[in-house]
């Protein structure tokens, strides 16, 4: 009988298995993937967010001082009525601020148009030296 017990008692500590070495393992790996992890960093668009107590007209899109530029839903751009690529925008507001200084540019953008023509006009218009750029929302009378 008691072989018996003995053998039984040799038995249960065989099926005891140590986890100590495997959650060791597990702790260095995870020390090594946060370490050799790249964090990378969004950039973003500084947008400037006019003050609620200063109460500031936007520009007339339709006076003679501004430039318009038009985007549809399409994402084609548009001045003075002609079609044009982004990559000729850059010279067109520059041409157009030379013969008038005082010149805003203003882009009336289609709210399906995508941000990103947005921002290679507003790019554009920056390296013409143009100053500020307004957007307004596009009014599309067949719309309403």
């Amino acid at each position: 009988m008691s072989r018996r017990k003995r053998n039984r008692q040799e038995e249960a500590d065989k099926a005891d298995i140590d986890l100590t070495p495997m959650l060791d393992v597990v702790f260095i790996m995870l020390i090594f993937f946060i370490v050799t992890a790249s964090f990378v960093k969004e950039q973003t668009i500084n947008v400037n967010v006019p003050d609620p107590n200063q109460a500031e007209t936007p520009p007339n899109p339709d006076s003679p001082e501004s430039i318009l530029i038009m985007v549809n839903a399409q994402d084609e751009i548009t001045i003075d009525g002609r079609r044009v690529d982004l990559r000729a925008v850059r010279s067109l507001v520059a041409q157009k601020k030379a013969e008038s200084p005082e010149s805003s540019v203003v882009v009336r953008a289609h709210e399906d148009s995508s941000a990103e023509t947005y921002v290679g006009i507003a790019d554009a218009a920056y390296a013409a030296k143009a100053g500020g750029v307004s957007l307004v929302p596009f009014n599309d009378k067949k719309k309403r």
